[in-house]
This record gives structure tokens, sequence and C-alpha cells, in this order.
């Protein structure tokens, strides 16, 4: 029996090929990243020392991509000491090996690159990458990864007006080489000496940090306008308590799952969660507002309490931030943030 293709008229034969063209075309995209790891200089708490920052950046670059594209990113480590980057909730389907964990990866040497290429398969959300390896983490090093919906694909709520990602993280003004050494030895390294947001420092709880004049990190918003708030805990010990100065935060989503939508004037994040709030500019906006982030569960009674604060600035602000920051739960109130946590509900 002898097979043959059927008779295809010319206007057939051109249908197929575009469509075939069409599917070429339609391959999901590649991003190209380049990436030098490196110390800097900052004065987060008003000491001089050493963090780690992603071209120049402290926090690093956000990676802002799309589901199914594929990333590829060229790190350099010019740092003294090996290096890893592991991307907090990506998926890596059939290559662990890009993970940048110890035992699938081995260290970036001081002064070499490694590429990582993976894709962001069936993914969206807000997620974070950071050093995994010589308590780096605690020197910085970490930036965020946002995973946009395929235009296909719909978003349970309204597209908002902005969209800000805020790192909050505890802050030792040790190194992370003498923490690093201190937890070997095991030497608990306490209480942290602040609490940073976006890299920037706290609170003045004392005369000595208020003399200091530290900035703030600052959020430009108009009034009237909806935000989304991607917060991350980038630290490395500490649960932080985040709140925005007479607003709410209406939970959207969590670490690349949408939430059934719930109202919170704050939330307990812990070490490595990342949560979406959507905010509304619903205030006069005569003046400016606290966003704070403040420890939980630290037993220490000897030093300050740590609490980092940013401004909320409306385009009509007339005035700084005032008045007291507004309250958290009670210190060591386990039991609030247990039941809080229950009450998130997944999409």
């Amino acid at each position: 029996m002898r097979c043959s293709l059927p008779h295809l008229p010319c206007t057939s034969l051109v249908v197929l090929f575009l469509s075939v063209a069409t599917v070429c075309l339609a391959a999901d995209p590649y991003v190209f990243f380049d990436w030098t790891v490196s110390y800097l200089t900052a004065s987060p708490l008003g000491t001089r020392q050493q963090v780690i920052g992603i071209n120049g950046q402290f926090p690093g670059p956000i990676l802002n991509v799309t589901t199914n594209w594929n990333v590829v990113v060229n790190v350099k480590n010019n740092l003294d000491e090996p290096l890893l980057l592991t991307w907090n909730g990506i998926q890596h389907r059939k290559n662990s090996w890009q993970d940048g964990v110890l035992g699938t990866n081995c260290p970036i040497p001081s002064g070499w690159n490694w590429t990582y290429e993976f894709q962001v398969k069936d993914q969206i959300g807000s997620f974070f990458y950071f050093p995994s390896t010589n308590f780096q983490r605690a020197a910085g090093g970490y930036g965020g990864i946002i995973i946009n919906n395929r235009d296909i694909i719909p978003v349970p709520f309204l597209l908002p007006d902005g969209d800000v990602t805020l790192f909050i993280s505890d802050w030792f003004t040790k190194s992370h080489k003498k923490l690093r050494k201190d937890v070997e030895s095991k030497i608990d390294f306490g209480a942290p000496d602040g609490i940073l947001i976006n890299g920037f420092g706290p609170f003045p709880y004392s005369s000595e940090l208020a003399s200091g004049g530290f900035p703030y990190g600052t959020i430009n918003v108009e009034p009237g306008r909806t935000y989304r708030f991607r917060v991350h805990n980038s630290g490395i010990a500490t649960t932080l308590n985040f709140r925005i100065q007479n607003h709410n935060l209406l939970l959207v989503e969590t670490e690349g799952s949408y939430t059934v939508q719930q109202n919170y004037t704050n939330m307990d994040i812990h070490v490595g969660q990342s949560f979406s709030f959507l905010v509304t500019m619903d205030q006069s906006g005569s003046n400016d507002y606290y966003i704070v982030a403040s420890t939980r569960f630290t037993k220490s009674s000897s030093s300050p309490k740590a609490t980092g604060v940013a401004i909320l600035h409306y385009s009509s602000s007339q005035g700084p931030a005032s008045g007291p920051l507004p309250d958290p739960p009670i210190e060591l109130d386990t039991s609030f943030s247990m039941n809080q946590a229950r009450s998130i509900r997944l999409f």
C-alpha cells in the first residue's frame, strides 16, 4: 500500500506556512541580565560597614518577568569569598542545579562568574533572591522577583495604579563574617541592632540615633490611587510586624498564590515570607504617613526595641509624618500571629 500526501491548494499551503511561522514566533522569550556582586560601604545604622550590593545597588535590582519567560543571569562574584544566589520560591522544574544552594550548585569562587538559567514555568507572584551561604544574607545581596501574569491569564483584582517592592529586615552592626563566627561558636547574636526598610535605617528611638539625621526610604503616591505593595522579610532571624499608619492592607497574594481578599491593619511577616497587599491612598493626604516594621518575639529587654520606618509621601502632602507610630501586637503574643496565619486562605 502506498501512502501519498493529499493535494493541497496554494491557499491551504500559505495558511499552513503562516500557522507554523506563528507557532515558531510564539516561543517563550529569553531575558538576559549581567550582575556584578561586590561590597559597598553604607551606614544604615549610623556605623560605616560593608554591605553586599549588586550592580552598585543595595537592595539589588528587581527581576521583573512574565510567566514562562526564560531568565538568564550572568553573575560575577567580586566578593572575597565564594557566593551562591538562590531564587526563593522559583520551582526550577527539571533544572534543580540552578537553584543556588549547596548540594545542587558549587559556589562561585571569588573573581569568577556563573550563568544561572531557569524558566518561571506556570508561576506568578512575588518572590526574592538572596545569597544562600556564608551568612552573606546578613549583609544584603538580596532583591525582588516579580512574575507577571500573561495577558490571557486574568488577575482576580483591578489592576493597581502602581507597584512597590519593600524589603524589611533585621540588621546588625557586626559584619556577616563576625556573625558567622559567633554562630559557629554557638554564641547567640541576640536581638538585632536595627530594622531596615529598603536598606534605610531605624526610627529614632534614642537621642543618639535622632541626632544622626538618618534618611528614611520614601514611597511617593497619588491621593485616591491604589498601589500593590510587595513586602518581603529578607532578614536572617527576626519576625517583623508590618503596618502603614492610617491605611488598611488588603492581602491579595503570597508567594505565587492569590488569596481570598481580606483587610488587615498589620501583618506578621516571618523570615523568608513574601506578601502582596493592595493599599488605597484614601487619607486626606495633607501630610506624610509612617510605614513601619518592628520586631516580634524578641525577648531582649536590655536593648531598645528595634523599629524601622519609611515614609509614605502623598503628592499633596504639606507636612512630615507625625504622631505616634501605629501600635504593634503584643510583643510576645504568639497566638495572635498563629491565628492571623490561619486566617489566610488561598484563592
